[in-house]
């Protein structure tokens, strides 16, 4: 059986669970605990050098990153759907997945960090990268029903977390429909899981 090491409030950690139940594949989850720094012991520094969550074990496979993680159970237990072959569109998965590890992670999260959890964070530039992002999200969300394909990918999954969970970071959702609708289409997804703190996207 596969294990995922987590923090339990972290939307990275998030990702994979709403993957792994997505793809219905049973998993033993591994609670981390954070202010006993145990991701940063040896043990788990052997597994991730990085001493960060989430970490993913498949019997002797171990995957560090949500969104590596993601790839591996898309390609390996996805049947094609969740990771296209195609040049093209599997180019604009990974940009997608960049975005991610970039622009989410450096705006709606660090917002999230700062609000919900006290870190120090430069607040302009992390508000400036947030309203950017939703702006760049919302034209794209406005002419397609998801972020990289015509059909839901990890894109859609990797973004998904810290967009859903952006009220704790105090940017009002409300002011981006075609948002709305996107996070309405995933929670709608058969096997969908969520997490305390994200965004409930009821229908208008």
């Amino acid at each position: 059986m596969m294990s995922l090491y987590e923090f339990a409030l972290s939307g990275n950690c998030h990702k994979v669970r709403l993957m792994l139940s997505l793809l219905g594949l049973d998993y033993r989850s591994i609670a981390v605990n954070g202010g006993q720094r145990q991701h940063k012991s040896p043990a788990f520094i052997a597994m991730n050098p990085f001493g960060q969550v989430p970490v993913l074990t498949d019997g002797t496979v171990t995957i560090r990153d949500s969104q590596a993680i993601l790839v591996y159970l898309a390609k390996h237990y996805g049947k094609g759907y969740w990771l296209p072959d195609q040049a093209d569109r599997l180019a604009n998965v990974i940009a997608w997945l960049a975005t991610a590890a970039n622009e989410v992670a450096q705006g709606p999260n660090r917002l999230r960090l700062h609000y919900q959890f006290g870190r120090p964070v430069n607040l302009d530039e992390a508000e400036q990268i947030t309203a950017n992002l939703l702006h760049i999200m919302q034209i794209r969300l406005e002419q397609h029903d998801w972020l990289a394909d015509d059909q839901a990918s990890i894109a859609d999954i990797a973004v998904y977390p810290y967009i859903a969970l952006a009220p704790d970071g105090k940017v009002d959702l409300v002011s981006y429909p075609a948002i709305l609708v996107w996070m309405r289409k995933i929670q709608a997804l058969p096997g969908y899981v969520s997490m305390p703190g994200m965004w409930i996207a009821q229908q208008p």
